[in-house]
């Protein structure tokens, strides 16, 4: 991990202060830093929970295939043993396709009894306004409960993705704030969280947050463009398109301390185009159509021959592409929200 850093990756956080995870390596690696790679947006708790709680009783549900929900007015002790058993109801739901409110009663339960996949879940939830109302101060609070109940000598394997993400989404909430609300702008707390999330979870939205505050100069943070090249290639290599273009336009412009290094910053552009993803990734399209434009033949001819050699023909460029008609941007937004 980064020397900068290195202080901070044995800290505990307790009280300081996502996407899911479907590959979480339950076990711990050396030194307290657990990777979690395989990116699966909120909706994935069934898939990931199945073959990890699904075990014994699941109260009031049964898997049946049936239908209904059969749910009591308020939950209790008597409708699930304990708050682990109404998590096992909530994915039994899910994966039965259930209505939304057969798994939102036994999430709440969970949620409340401090289970962090349920936190997660019905953060994501209101998030997204899936099945819910969109409710983005609701789902802050419960990214805030997983981060504010972390115990880094009590984490079940299970429950890292959670954590891990939580530690992200509470940080972009805190980079913006929540409009008209309680909610406000924090990027001194949104830089804690990422560096957190980062050095202990190996995440790589928060190493691609951690590199655009220091591209940017923000959070109290001084612009290093060699700083954020390095956070920007840590979150590159597991595939982050953002990660990929800003390191890619770092190398390829070459200043700031950062070596310029023109064809391989056009391969990393190239790669960043192969994972860019709907409107919101037009900037990734305009930065790579820029940085082709101005381009020597004799950088595209490197870059081309990287990618052919390692069998990415489908993004060889044999010429620059044209920029989005009526688009400006450089880059995203300042450190913006991914939710």
């Amino acid at each position: 991990m980064l020397a900068a850093y290195g202080d901070e990756s044995g800290r505990r956080v307790g009280g300081v202060g996502v996407w899911m995870r479907a590959s979480l390596n339950a076990k711990a690696l050396a030194g307290g830093v657990r990777p979690v790679h395989v990116f699966i947006r909120c909706g994935a708790l069934a898939g990931f929970v199945a073959g990890l709680y699904l075990v014994g009783s699941t109260g009031a549900f049964a898997l049946d295939g049936s239908p209904g929900c059969n749910l009591p007015t308020k939950a209790s002790p008597q409708t699930y043993a304990s708050a682990r058993d109404a998590l096992n109801a909530a994915v039994t739901a899910i994966i039965r396709g259930d209505p939304t409110k057969c798994s939102l009663q036994p999430l709440t339960y969970a949620a409340d009894g401090g289970e962090p996949l349920a936190r997660w879940e019905l953060g994501s939830m209101y998030a997204a306004g899936k099945g819910v109302p969109r409710d983005e101060v609701t789902a802050y609070k419960y990214f805030e409960q997983i981060v504010e109940s972390y115990n880094e000598d009590d984490l079940d394997t299970h429950d890292i993705g959670a954590v891990a993400n939580a530690f992200v989404a509470v940080g972009e909430y805190n980079l913006t704030g929540i409009p008209d609300s309680d909610i406000k702008a924090d990027p001194e707390r949104a830089l804690e969280m990422f560096q957190f999330a980062a050095t202990h979870f190996r995440e790589p939205r928060a190493e691609y947050h951690l590199g655009r505050l220091y591209m940017d100069g923000s959070a109290g943070l001084t612009k290093d463009n060699k700083r954020a090249a390095q956070w920007f290639g840590l979150a590159a290599e597991k595939g982050h398109a953002g990660a990929q273009a800003l390191r890619g336009h770092l190398l390829f412009q070459g200043d700031g301390g950062v070596p310029r290094q023109r064809g391989r910053g056009l391969v990393w552009l190239s790669l960043a185009m192969g994972g860019a993803n709907g409107p919101k990734d037009s900037w990734i399209h305009d930065l790579y159509a820029r940085d082709y434009a101005v381009a020597s033949d004799d950088d595209r001819e490197a870059a081309s021959l990287f990618l052919r050699a390692h069998g990415m023909h489908d993004l060889v460029v044999p010429r620059a592409p044209a920029v989005i008609a009526g688009s400006t941007p450089l880059a995203p937004p300042a450190a913006a929200p991914e939710r």
